[in-house]
């Protein structure tokens, strides 16, 4: 029986998911880093500090470390955030659904650690969340599902009562290969991917997230 709730933060919470390839074309700029759009799908699902390290050995620079970009861009995409953000339909919503019926609700995202401190608590949802995990707290990040089986083991729930919210293709797979189920909402532009359909369940908003559906799945 599902007990558990775990969301995605970019993209499921906030509306951040944009502008995280803002910042780093700008902080690649400032360091004459080549980075383009084109080039983000040479990373995509790694971890910013994993990002930085791919660009120091594919395009090398001088100056400031990997580390020190990953931590500039981390500054610039938390401040546009607070900035240009706001919390997605239905968020608030469900997580007052989830926390009057006692449901665990957990947080668990590849974003570092104090991106999602900073943000939670910067547009008032943190006191939902029993847990927050970030990806930086195991080896490997999503798609892989170790981010998610922390924050059960976490929360001492077993995936089997999991159910995973994500927006995200990677997300998705993540929680699937962690035994949970998984509910996507994902954007307008990708909604209609048929790779969606490996989810246990797909809605526009998170305003359609009812106990019913909960139920469903279980």
């Amino acid at each position: 029986m599902i007990n558990t709730v775990l969301y995605d933060m970019d993209g499921l919470l906030l509306d951040t998911e944009p502008l995280w390839g803002e910042s780093m074309l700008g902080i690649a700029e400032k360091h004459n880093i080549p980075i383009t759009r084109e080039r983000f799908k040479e990373t995509r699902g790694l971890r910013i500090y994993e990002v930085t390290d791919y660009w120091s050995m594919k395009y090398p620079w001088t100056g400031s470390t990997s580390l020190e970009v990953a931590e500039e861009i981390l500054d610039d995409i938390i401040d546009r955030s607070k900035k240009r953000g706001r919390v997605l339909p239905g968020v608030e919503k469900s997580l007052q659904l989830l926390k009057q019926n006692n449901f665990k609700i957990g947080l668990a995202s590849s974003s570092p650690k104090r991106m999602i401190e900073d943000l939670v608590t910067h547009f008032g949802i943190k006191q939902y969340f029993d847990i927050i995990t970030s990806a930086d707290a195991v080896e490997m990040g999503k798609p892989h599902p170790a981010v998610f089986l922390h924050c059960a083991a976490s929360l001492k729930s077993s995936p089997l009562e999991c159910v995973v919210l994500e927006d995200s293709l990677n997300g998705m797979i993540s929680g699937l290969a962690a035994r949970m189920k998984v509910i996507v909402v994902p954007d307008e532009v990708h909604f209609d991917d048929p790779r969606f359909t490996l989810a246990d369940a797909k809605l526009k908003s998170l305003e359609d997230l009812d106990l019913d559906l909960i139920k469903s799945i279980s």
